[in-house]
């Protein structure tokens, strides 16, 4: 499952990556100032050890990418998500519903065609939220080790990673990170900001008009 990286590289923080800290931007662009054409955006989390209470269910996390036209959510069909894999540009696809986040590297891929991308649409947006969170009584204090990062599709290169720190229990979804553009030019936001959103609606919800 996922994108066709180097099983070598996988994982990997290269030297040229940058490590982002919370709210940090940076500009998005191939090691040797080239024109990025398609990035894999890589996100992934691991399950605390279980304790004598620990959940009796495996945590399934869930990741999403709402493609907003002027920085806002306009349409059901931008959403790209687990039961919704490409949308309806080819620009974005997601690669497939990891169950469990178990092992390394990344759990769930999307896969952006940065110029594919029809110049409407100007913010991606990357979303995890916990399935059946509220029923099943799980959280993200749960989850540990998570992480986005954005490598260069065409050479398998890390270009930045984003790994969150942060203690989120309680919180049931999580707004990893986005890719927007500005003046032309591609650039990554590392976000980190928790919700209590307990499905894909209701979190897409803060980035409707």
């Amino acid at each position: 499952m996922g994108y066709d990286l180097d099983p070598r590289q996988k994982g990997l923080n290269f030297s040229m990556s940058v490590n982002l800290v919370k709210g940090q931007k940076v500009n998005l662009q191939k090691s040797d100032g080239g024109t990025l054409n398609k990035v894999v955006v890589g996100l992934g989390w691991d399950e605390a050890k279980r304790g004598l209470f620990g959940p009796k269910n495996d945590i399934d996390c869930d990741a999403s990418a709402f493609v907003c036209k002027n920085g806002r959510l306009t349409s059901n069909f931008d959403i790209v998500c687990y039961s919704n894999l490409c949308h309806g540009s080819k620009a974005v696809q997601h690669m497939g519903d990891n169950l469990t986040g178990a092992g390394d590297g990344d759990d769930e891929q999307i896969v952006v065609d940065l110029q594919q991308l029809p110049s409407e649409y100007d913010r991606i947006v990357f979303t995890v939220n916990i399935y059946q969170a509220q029923s099943r009584k799980q959280h993200f204090g749960m989850i540990q080790n998570a992480f986005i990062r954005i490598v260069d599709a065409d050479n398998h290169q890390e270009l930045c990673r984003y790994n969150l720190s942060e203690n989120y229990s309680d919180m049931t979804a999580m707004i990893f990170g986005e890719i927007y553009r500005h003046n032309g030019q591609w650039k990554f936001n590392a976000i980190g900001q928790a919700t209590k959103d307990n499905d894909i609606r209701s979190l897409a919800d803060h980035f409707r008009e």
